[in-house]
C-alpha cells in the first residue's frame, strides 16, 4: 500500500506563507497505514494574533469592494482549485481515508460555494416596509458583518471550507479558517493556492494548531464578529461559552443522530440502497448518517437479510485513484476506530447481536484504522449506539410495530438535524413531517446541494450552511428610514 508524501505546508496569514514564530510542525498521519504523509506548521497565540489583526485589515479592504471585483476574485480563486484538483483529492484520501471519488464531493462543494454565492448575494433583495401614517420611506439593508473565524470538522476538509468560504467571501467578511488537527493537509494546501493566485492580503488566512494557543485565542477576541464551526455539540457548547467577551454572531452545524425510517409500504430497494450509502458512505463519518434504522416488523427480517448481503459485499481498503472499487477506507484516527469496537462491545451486552463485521481486516495493514463494515441487530434506545452520534461505520437496526411508537423513538434524542422516511402512506407523511423534530426531513429519498438549506435544531445547531439562508451568518440588517 503505497502513500505519497506532500511535504511541508505552512500557515497562510496576511497573504503570505509562513513558517509560524515558533517553528512547529506537526506530522499527518494516513489512517491507512499509519504512516507520516506530511508535516504543516503549527500556530502560535502570536501567530493567531497576528491573524485577527490581518483579518481585520482585510475586511476593510474587502468589504469595499464591489460585489463584481470579490466575484472576480472568487472565481479566480476557484479555477485554481479546479487546476489543483487531483492534487487535492489525493491530499484528502491520505490525510483521513476518503476514496479519491468520495473526495470529489469536497472539490464539487468548494467549487459550488465559491460560484453560487455571488449570484446568491446579487439576487438579495432590500427589505422595503409600509409606513401607514405615510411620513416615511423604509427599507432594510444589509452589510457584511466583520471578521469571521471557521472552525471545522475533519470528515469533508474541503467541503467543509466551502461551506464557510463562499458565503462569507461573497458578503464582503474576512475569514480565519481552523481545519482540524487530523485533516489540516487540504486547507493547508487552498492556503498556497491562494497565494500563488495573489489573493487580497489578510481576507483569507488559514491555520492550525493547540486549542489554547488557536481557538481560545480566536473565540474570546473582541475581533469577530462571526464565530461559525462545523464540528461536534460539545465543542460547539465550548465555543459559545467562550464567546462571551463580546456580542458574536453564532452559525454552527453541530452533531447528529438521524433516524431512518423504513415502513411496511416503502420502495423496499430505495430504501435498502440509501441505508448502505447514508450509512457506510465516507465510513459513517458523515453528520446526516442513517444512525439509527427502524424498520416495520413485517418486513425487518427480510430487510436486515437484504442489509447484511450488501455490506458484506463492500470493498474496504485504501480508496487512491488506482482503487476506483474501494467503497469505504479506514477510521480517520485510531481513537475512533477502537471506539467503534467500544460501542459493539457495550450493543452486545444490552442483547444486540452482530450480524457482520466487527472485525479487523486482515489483508490490510495493521497501522491503519480498519475496521469492517458492522451490522447489529435488535439495537435499542439503552445502547450508547442509539443514544449518540456513532460517527463510524456501526449500523443498528431495530424493530417498530406502529406510527406512534416510531415517531416516539425518533424523536428521543437531544439532536435534531437530519431525518429520513420511506412511506408512500400521504397521511403518514403529513404528520411525520409535522412531528418530528429534525432540521432536514427527507422523503422517500435523498437530496443535498448548494441550494438547498442545510441546518439543525435542538442541541444540532444554529443557523444553516448552504443556500441564501447561509448568508444570514455573515450579514448584518439596517433599517434605513427616510421622511417624506
Amino acid at each position: 500500500m503505497k502513500t505519497q508524501n506532500f511535504g511541508y505546508k505552512k500557515l497562510y496569514i496576511n497573504g503570505q506563507l509562513i513558517d509560524g514564530v515558533n517553528n512547529n510542525k506537526a506530522d499527518v498521519i494516513c489512517p491507512a497505514n499509519g504512516e507520516i504523509v506530511a508535516q504543516v506548521a503549527v500556530a502560535s497565540k502570536t501567530d493567531t494574533e497576528a491573524a485577527l489583526v490581518a483579518a481585520q485589515k482585510g475586511f476593510k479592504y474587502w468589504s469595499h469592494l464591489s460585489l463584481v471585483e470579490r466575484t472576480e476574485w472568487m472565481q479566480k480563486l476557484s479555477d485554481a482549485i479546479k487546476e489543483n484538483e487531483h492534487e487535492l483529492r489525493t491530499a484528502m484520501v491520505h490525510e483521513m481515508g476518503k476514496t479519491y471519488a468520495g473526495a470529489y464531493e469536497d472539490i464539487e462543494a468548494i467549487i459550488n460555494g465559491l460560484e453560487w454565492y455571488p449570484n446568491a448575494m446579487k439576487n438579495l433583495r432590500e427589505e422595503q416596509i409600509p409606513d401607514y401614517e405615510n411620513t416615511h420611506t423604509h427599507k432594510m439593508i444589509s452589510k457584511p458583518a466583520g471578521v469571521a473565524v471557521a472552525y471545522l470538522a475533519w470528515n469533508f476538509p474541503l467541503l467543509n471550507v466551502g461551506f464557510k468560504l463562499g458565503p462569507a467571501l461573497a458578503s464582503g467578511c474576512s475569514i480565519i479558517i481552523k481545519p482540524s488537527a487530523i485533516s489540516p493537509l487540504s486547507a493547508y494546501m487552498i492556503g498556497e493556492i491562494l497565494h500563488n493566485i495573489n489573493f487580497p492580503a489578510g481576507v483569507v488566512n488559514i491555520l492550525s494548531g493547540p486549542v489554547s494557543e488557536v481557538a481560545t485565542v480566536l473565540t474570546t477576541s473582541t475581533i469577530p464578529a462571526v464565530l461559525t464551526m462545523i464540528g461536534s455539540t460539545e465543542t460547539g457548547k465550548r465555543v459559545i461559552a467562550e464567546s462571551t467577551t463580546s456580542i458574536k454572531k453564532l452559525g454552527m452545524e453541530l452533531g447528529g443522530n438521524a433516524p431512518f425510517i423504513v415502513f411496511e409500504d416503502a420502495d423496499f430497494e430505495t430504501a435498502l440502497n440509501l441505508a448502505v450509502g447514508l450509512k457506510f458512505g465516507n465510513t459513517g463519518q458523515i453528520c446526516v448518517a442513517a444512525n439509527r434504522i427502524y424498520v416495520h416488523k413485517s418486513i425487518h427480517d427480510k430487510f436486515l437479510k437484504a442489509y447484511v448481503k450488501k455490506v458484506s459485499e463492500l470493498k474496504v481498503g485504501f480508496g487512491t485513484k488506482e482503487n476506483p472499487d474501494v467503497f469505504m477506507g479506514p477510521v480517520a484516527s485510531r481513537k475512533d476506530r477502537d471506539r467503534m469496537f467500544d460501542i459493539i462491545e457495550d450493543a452486545e451486552s444490552k442483547g444486540g447481536k452482530v450480524e457482520y463485521g466487527n472485525k479487523i481486516p486482515k489483508h490490510l495493514p495493521e497501522k491503519g484504522n480498519w475496521i469492517e463494515p458492522t451490522i447489529i441487530s435488535g439495537a435499542t434506545h439503552e445502547m450508547t449506539l442509539f443514544k449518540k452520534e456513532t460517527f463510524g461505520p456501526v449500523a443498528g437496526v431495530m424493530s417498530f410495530e406502529t406510527d406512534d411508537e416510531v415517531l416516539e423513538l425518533a424523536n428521543d434524542t437531544e439532536y435534531g438535524l437530519a431525518s429520513y422516511i420511506f412511506t408512500n402512506n400521504h397521511k403518514r407523511i403529513e404528520r411525520f413531517t409535522d412531528e418530528l423534530e429534525f432540521g432536514e426531513i427527507q422523503i422517500n429519498g435523498v437530496k443535498y446541494a448548494i441550494y438547498l438549506p442545510h441546518g439543525g435544531i435542538k442541541n444540532s445547531g444554529i443557523g444553516h450552511d448552504c443556500s441564501h439562508l447561509a448568508l444570514d451568518d455573515y450579514l448584518v440588517k439596517k433599517r434605513v428610514s427616510t421622511a417624506i
